[in-house]
């Protein structure tokens, strides 16, 4: 959920891995930040309703990545997605790390790109590799 850069490029690798994905995003225009090869589904529609990820698939789904600019949007949308529609594998980016935490509590496997980058500049000023 989420084409932004982000979701665009998770989108594309696992297509060009083989995996089946179809990526929903509010906004159809955002598409366009597809490479002209994806071979994937395009949903136009908001993750957080139950309708347009039905629309989307997610009862067949057995991944789901939300990655839109809202922490809550995110949220809540992995939420259903796990809670409602049993998908197995659940990530949710969170660009505030306390709410990761919190989500992460909660159950929701959350991927925090404010922690990484802080963790990946303090490595790189220390003279190491980022991880």
């Amino acid at each position: 959920m989420g084409c932004g850069r982000t979701g665009a490029a998770i989108a594309e690798r696992l297509d060009r891995e083989g995996h089946r994905v179809t990526v929903i995003d509010r906004d159809a225009s955002r598409f366009g930040r597809l490479d002209g090869g994806f071979g994937g589904r395009l949903a136009a529609g908001n993750g957080m309703d139950m309708e347009a990820l039905e629309r989307a698939g997610v009862r067949e789904a057995d991944a789901f990545i939300a990655v839109t600019q809202g922490d809550n949007r995110n949220f809540f949308a992995s939420q259903l997605a796990r809670e409602v529609y049993g998908v197995a594998r659940v990530i949710c980016r969170v660009k505030d790390p306390q709410r990761g935490e919190i989500f992460g509590r909660l159950g929701i496997d959350t991927y925090s790109p404010t922690s990484a980058g802080a963790d990946a500049m303090i490595a790189m000023l220390a003279g190491e590799a980022p991880a």
